[in-house]
């Protein structure tokens, strides 16, 4: 298969290329070159957002694209529209966030959307950047040759937004650690490289349409995280476990501050409980926890134990006088 991936040097889209190449699949990336790709791969540049960007792609054909873009939905519309003659499928990692928030547990492909343009040269709006990019995909490809992978909490080796890495890092520390309850509070996320494998075998497949790619609800709990986080790092860390109630109280963010966690309610609902039978019905098959957690560790160790962080992203972390306050009280 002859794969060009637009990006391909962070998260999402490095484990899509390491997998592609782990395959033999022969594997084009296209990237302003900030960033190294793996070895093995046609290496291209181009900076998306500037004239003449998309130049260093005038000639090649290719069976899929991969396109990870999360910003301006223009920049989706452009590439695939100079593509569509050239490329027989192509894949569009969207988001989750195209639904409401809130969005009722249980939700599937076919709820409501919010809106967007494929013409937005913008992208102020995640949701709405994300959608306007679903529908640049859709108009330049049709429903029968587009993918949309609609992902929710993603988690893995190369994540450079800093949700587990921040859990890891403050567990390996050691000591009192506030774990936002209940315990048994059910997740459901994504690791990067099962999205990975289910999206070149969706290429592989010729599927099409929208697919919401997390695990099932409740792949894991919060306690089964964080203990993972404890036997991967080795930390002597002590687990207090905080009742919702005080944790609010005390003023702290939940997702931002405590990644990963949101209390019982609507936003719980959206994020943690949707529906995936279409994606599992498709092969996807998402690995323990354990094996998520300490692969993320061990990335973090070999990189220096400092992950990237996405510029257009806040750091998340819990203040450590905050997380003292609630721990002294």
């Amino acid at each position: 298969m002859r794969l060009l991936m637009l990006g391909g040097t962070e998260f999402a889209g490095r484990a899509v290329v390491e997998d592609a190449l782990a395959r033999g699949w022969d594997v084009t990336v296209l990237n302003r070159g900030r960033s190294e790709p793996p070895p093995g791969v046609t290496a291209l540049r181009g900076d998306r957002t500037a004239p003449g960007g998309l130049d260093a792609l005038a000639g090649g054909e290719w069976d899929a694209v991969v396109d990870t873009w999360s910003w301006a939905p223009s920049a989706v519309r452009d590439a695939a529209r100079a593509l569509a003659g050239r490329a027989g499928r192509f894949v569009y990692v969207s988001s989750r966030s195209v639904h409401p928030i809130p969005s009722p547990p249980g939700a599937a492909e076919d709820a409501p959307l919010v809106a967007g343009s494929p013409d937005d040269e913008r992208g102020d709006d995640y949701a709405t950047a994300k959608r306007g990019g679903e529908l640049a995909a859709l108009g330049a490809f049709g429903p029968d040759r587009t993918v949309l992978v609609r992902a929710g909490l993603i988690l893995g080796p190369y994540e450079n937004i800093g949700r587990l890495p921040w859990w890891l890092t403050r567990i390996a520390e050691g000591g009192r650690v506030v774990a936002p309850g209940p315990r048994d509070l059910g997740l459901q996320y994504i690791d990067v490289r099962d999205l990975a494998t289910w999206t070149l075998d969706a290429i592989e497949k010729q599927l099409s349409g929208p697919y919401n790619m997390v695990s099932a609800p409740g792949h894991t709990t919060m306690g089964e995280l964080l203990e993972a986080c404890i036997r991967a790092t080795g930390a002597d860390a002590q687990l207090v476990w905080t009742d919702p109630e005080r944790i609010l109280d005390a003023g702290i963010e939940p997702w931002t501050e405590l990644p990963i966690w949101l209390p019982l309610g609507e936003l719980y609902d959206t994020l943690h409980q949707s529906n995936v039978d279409r994606a599992l019905s498709t092969g996807l098959r998402c690995r323990p926890v354990d094996e998520t957690v300490a692969d993320t560790w061990a990335w973090l160790r070999a990189i220096g134990g400092r992950a990237p962080q996405r510029p257009d992203r806040p750091s998340p972390g819990l203040p450590r006088e905050k997380e003292a306050r609630v721990l002294g009280a």
